[in-house]
């Protein structure tokens, strides 16, 4: 922004010590003998202009004191910015997919809605804010890794926020496959099924830790979200947290949803969703240790609100770092009032010199 300042202020004591001297040398002063003997008929006289003007020459030196002494201060003008360099935080978000996130116990504004629904909902206000108590993530990488039978990286870490949220909208529930029975009544797609259900929590967490551990920020952070238990994969959950200790990446778990009989989305005639009951487990002592190998925090969400709060929570934990520094650039302006001081002193020496020239004799 523009701003004004004087370089060199303590020149402004000059003027109160102008004003005290000039009030005392006028204290000095004698008056003038009077020449007649009755002030009143001085009154009568008229008065000329150079008598209504006298004090034009004085008032003009001493304006231009004043803008002497301004220019002394050293006027400057220039540009002053605040520039905040911003430290961010990388952030990997890793959120399950597997079948049992098709459960129906969530609601979105006021509607009924899967777990995976209103974890992507969230998960975008977490990103972007909301008109709530998120702010959004601006400054900070933010990756994405989904799982269910098996985990893959869908978006590295990068400042795109927009591209990120359109990759997590494509997030979807596996294909549900109706079991498929042979003449004799025997399932015959179970492993497809089996594997639709899997849930592969460790190789979940080590992808993140990969992409993480590489990253150039200070901060790093996995934020696992998984409504099942370890049933897939090559790394068991706390050989996978072991890694991230070893690489500095805190893992934060949420655990959402509960174990039990849930309404859930199956497959049905012709091909088209019904709802259902089903019964799913959420292993919340896993994901407890996880987070504390790590020095995280686990969180449970049994409904849309509680979800809300735990991103808030998370969102508290990591805070961006910010370092403001001051830069500013100025030109100096004492011209502006020193061309304007030496003219009204000429000025006023010439008036003083010509038109208001005393004369003796």
């Amino acid at each position: 922004m523009n701003a004004f300042r004087l370089h060199d202020p303590l020149w402004l004591l000059a003027l109160p010590a102008m004003a005290g001297l000039w009030w005392w040398l006028r204290k000095r002063q004698k008056p003038p003998a009077a020449v007649y003997s009755s002030a009143l008929l001085l009154q009568a006289l008229p008065r000329s202009a150079r008598q209504r003007w006298a004090w034009l020459p004085a008032f003009l030196s001493a304006a231009g004191l004043v803008c002497l002494v301004l220019a002394l201060c050293r006027p400057q003008m220039g540009l002053e910015a605040f520039r905040i360099r911003r430290e961010g935080v990388a952030i990997l978000m890793a959120v399950d997919r597997s079948n049992s996130m098709a459960a129906l116990d969530f609601e979105w504004r006021g509607q009924p809605a899967t777990r995976l629904e209103v974890a992507k909902k969230v998960m975008d206000e977490f990103v972007s804010g909301n008109e709530e108590a998120l702010e959004g993530r601006a400054d900070d990488w933010i990756g994405l890794v989904a799982f269910g039978g098996f985990a893959e990286s869908l978006a590295p870490l990068t400042l795109d926020h927009p591209a990120l949220l359109d990759i997590l909208e494509q997030v979807e529930l596996p294909l549900v496959h109706a079991p498929v029975r042979d003449e004799k009544g025997r399932v015959v797609n179970r492993e497809v099924q089996e594997q639709e259900g899997a849930t592969a929590i460790g190789d979940a967490i080590g992808i993140g830790v990969e992409r993480l551990r590489h990253h150039p920020a200070k901060s790093k952070v996995l934020v696992l979200l998984s409504d099942g238990k370890q049933t897939a994969g090559v790394l068991q959950p706390m050989e996978a947290a072991a890694i991230a200790k070893e690489f500095g990446v805190k893992i934060h778990t949420i655990g959402i949803g509960t174990t039990g009989m849930v309404p859930v989305l199956l497959p049905g005639p012709g091909g088209r969703q019904q709802i259902g009951r089903d019964y799913f487990e959420l292993d919340e002592k896993t994901l407890q240790a996880v987070a504390k190998e790590t020095d995280g925090r686990y969180f449970n969400a049994k409904n849309t609100q509680a979800l809300r709060e735990v991103y808030q929570a998370i969102d508290a934990l990591e805070k961006t770092e910010l370092e403001g520094q001051i830069y500013s650039q100025y030109a100096e302006r004492a011209h502006w009032f020193l061309f304007p001081a030496l003219l009204l002193l000429a000025l006023s020496a010439a008036l003083q010199q010509t038109i208001f020239r005393e004369t003796t004799g």
